[in-house]
């Protein structure tokens, strides 16, 4: 492939081997060679394209057509002047004054830092969208006023009155300005969690045997982890890179618009006043920041008076012989307070049975996905996986994984820690910020960046911290708490079928097995057997759900036929690539949906998308993105009636084939360029100089390449 890179258009591989395969074998063939069998009178030959240096790599390199593809990345003080210039150019005009078309209604009048000039605005600003504004369908005000793309269906002009109304009647679970600054300043205090902790001994992360040598030496050790405020072992300086890595449109999707552009320098200061504490021999020695003592105050400012290391012996053998007055009198009220407190088992419980339940999915289940997919017959419905650091550092653009819309009547929220503390402290704070009927706890994302930080998967081969994960989590708050764990970490090493009888005790209500370890991430089958395994195992108090391949209603229906003991099954690629599965499950069909009414859908979507992240232009374009990446995943779907054999399998790779009219054509390329051309159906032209390139392929598009 390398060496044909020069040598212009070539066809697509791994489509062009599926077609030549697709028109010379028997529909049984190809299903055995994991190929969809579409009908022959359908196939052609794969299209040519341009060819880069490596088809496979994410990032082409050394293409001078990819030129424009791959950027250079810039630093934060780039963006961050280059948001400046654009806040004082005519483009950038002040969101109060594009509200009402009245520039007295701006707070800050001269000293604003955006443009008050709503005539230059008009005159650069980019032709109206066809269509109509998604906020005069459902008869309010549009928040957006002169700055929508749809200016020109406003029925009044700028809208009058309360034009943030919509938002606030329709989405929840924002987080408060007052409690993101105490976020900032670490100045927020975990009453409950701290107690819970205290209770288990789970204050910190090292062992007693760590303090012992600490207090031996009376020095530190250097394999001793030590907490941030927010008690994570090791305070990630590169949040960043999670962001980066999952999708840098998420910041684009937040829906705090009043965030302000120097939130990481104020990230930064906290974890700055946190390294003066760096000298502490052990977790056990002090507690979390946010729950700082009389007497650990009094430590800290003695510290430089005794020398650190004398100090700090002090510290651990008070801390470990005599508890501190306040942490003892928390503890006393709460063993006083059991008979008040309810039981794990008397906790509200969700019953998963027989109910559709739509996956956490990273990037593109977000809120208007999740609205479709409740149209379409989902019972269930979770938020984006969220980081407990990001989510204790107060970032607005990991709290926006926490929104909800007011269709989703059963509604969770997923997140990810690698510590008891951690989570224990995030589950209080969402319970007093959010309105959420359960908490899923994240034990089996694959990725890289997650698993190096102890999170997801990596505790699979950590069953005492899973325990005290669970028992802190549930303890705390009396929301159900819900665990999502994949079979092992290694393949052939399956173990949490000697953890499933425990999982109940721990204060789990339900747990979600995908079939696969993390070695495996998605390639082969999910191992369906090993999760029937392990529902039979589970005591009665704790529900069981499958995860894993799940594509249509056969698949749906062999499941809970072959292991009854499963409460439900959970969707995730599947309501990617097909959301109507939740109407097939319940309406036991196989739906020949048409290219018109798959388009309605997306249409749909976009309507979402426009309600959610605005109907200016950076909310068209964040719309257009999510798009992109969710059309990435609906082109491997296959129509019903263009197969020899139904149903789809999830593994089959799909033939290039034309479909029934033109629309099904254009919907069934993998080429990243049709996928922008659909965009451009629905929200209008894209940019100058717009680049998409899916995060989970190298399919990009650029507008030199495809013209």
């Amino acid at each position: 492939m390398g060496g044909d890179s020069e040598a212009g258009p070539v066809p697509d591989a791994s489509n062009g081997v599926a077609a030549a395969l697709a028109a010379q074998r028997t529909p049984e063939e190809l299903v055995a060679k994991s190929i969809a069998p579409v009908k022959k009178q359908y196939l052609r030959p794969p299209p040519l394209r341009p060819c880069s240096k490596d088809q496979n790599d994410a990032v082409p390199e050394g293409s001078a057509k990819s030129s424009t593809v791959v950027k250079e990345k810039k630093s934060k003080r780039q963006l961050k002047r280059e948001r400046r210039e654009v806040q004082k150019s005519p483009l950038g005009i002040c969101p109060e004054v594009a509200k009402r078309g009245d520039v007295t209604r701006c707070p800050y009048k001269d000293k604003c830092r955006y443009s008050h000039d709503i005539e230059a605005y008009k005159a650069q600003k980019p032709e109206d969208i066809e269509g109509e504004c998604p906020f005069m369908a459902v008869d309010e005000p549009c928040p957006y006023g002169l700055s929508c793309r749809f200016m020109g269906t406003h029925k009044d002009g700028v809208a009058d009155g309360d034009v943030n109304a919509h938002r606030r009647n329709s989405e929840i679970n924002g987080l408060s300005k007052n409690v993101q600054k105490l976020l900032w300043k670490n100045k927020v205090k975990f009453t409950k969690a701290d107690a819970k902790l205290k209770a288990l001994g789970l204050m910190g992360h090292a062992k007693s045997k760590t303090v012992a040598t600490s207090k031996e030496n009376g020095s530190v050790s250097k394999d001793c982890d030590v907490t941030d405020g927010n008690g994570c072992s090791e305070f990630p300086c590169n949040t960043d890179d999670k962001l980066e890595e999952t999708a840098e449109i998420k910041e684009d999707g937040c829906v705090d618009e009043t965030f302000p552009s120097d939130e990481m320098d104020l990230s930064a200061e906290v974890k700055e006043e946190g390294g003066a504490n760096d000298t502490f021999p052990s977790e056990e020695s002090r507690p979390s920041k946010k729950a700082r003592s009389v007497f650990e105050e009094e430590f800290v400012t003695g510290e430089a008076d005794d020398g650190g290391a004398s100090a700090a012996g002090k510290v651990v053998g008070k801390t470990c012989l005599q508890p501190e007055p306040e942490a003892a009198a928390n503890v006393e009220c709460l063993e006083n307070d059991k008979i008040l407190k309810t039981h794990p088992r008397e906790k509200k419980i969700i019953d998963f049975r027989e109910k559709l339940y739509l996956a956490p999915l990273t990037t593109v289940g977000n809120l208007p996905f999740r609205r479709v997919c409740k149209g379409l017959g989902a019972d269930i419905t979770c938020g984006e996986m969220a980081m407990c650091t990001n989510l204790l550092q107060g970032q607005a653009s990991e709290w926006a994984l926490l929104r909800r819309h007011s269709s989703e009547d059963l509604f969770g929220v997923q997140i990810c820690g690698a510590y008891p503390d951690t989570v224990a402290h995030t589950v209080e704070l969402i319970e007093q910020e959010c309105t959420v009927d359960f908490i899923d706890i994240n034990m089996g994302c694959p990725i890289d960046i997650v698993v190096n930080k102890g999170a997801g998967s990596a505790l699979l081969t950590k069953p005492m911290r899973m325990k005290g994960i669970v028992q802190a989590a549930s303890g705390t708050v009396d929301i159900p708490m819900t665990v999502k764990v994949r079979t092992a970490y290694f393949e052939g090493k399956n173990r949490i079928d000697s953890l499933i009888a425990d999982m109940g005790n721990w204060g789990a209500s339900a747990v979600t097995i995908h079939g696969r370890s993390r070695q495996q991430r998605y390639s082969k089958l999910a191992d369906w057997e090993y999760v029937y395994q392990c529902a039979k195992k589970a005591p009665d108090s704790l529900q069981v759900l499958g995860n894993g391949d799940v594509f249509s209603y056969v698949d749906w229906n062999k499941h809970k036929v072959e292991c009854p003991q499963l409460s439900s099954c959970m969707i995730a690629r599947g309501a990617l690539i097909k959301p109507w599965i939740f109407t097939e499950i319940k309406e036991q069909r196989h739906w020949d949906i048409t290219s018109g009414e798959r388009f309605n859908i997306l249409k749909d979507y976009v309507r979402c998308g426009l309600e959610h992240w605005g109907s200016d232009t950076k909310g068209v374009e964040t719309t257009r993105r999510f798009l992109l990446e969710w059309l990435s995943y609906t082109c491997r779907y296959v129509p019903v009636g263009l197969l020899d054999v139904i149903p789809q399998r999830l593994s089959w790779r799909p033939p290039t084939y034309f479909g029934r009219d033109d629309l099904e054509t254009l919907m069934a390329s993998d080429s990243a360029a049709d996928w922008v051309r659909l965009s451009e159906m629905l929200l209008g032209k894209v940019p100058d100089g717009f680049t998409f390139a899916p995060k989970h392929k190298s399919n990009a598009y650029d507008r030199a390449e495809n013209g």
